[in-house]
């Protein structure tokens, strides 16, 4: 299993309830940053 599915599937199963992490200061750069990650991986 690649790093990458081991993040995906991190995202997907995180746990219910638990505290945000992602500060909404640099969340909307933080997805930009995932969406460029997946598509990159998905052009190989």
């Amino acid at each position: 299993m690649s790093t990458f599915s081991q993040i995906y599937i991190q995202i997907i199963f995180a746990v219910k309830g638990r505290n945000a992490l992602i500060s909404s200061s640099w969340e909307e750069e933080l997805y930009k940053y995932i969406t460029g990650v997946v598509a990159f991986n998905s052009l190989g």
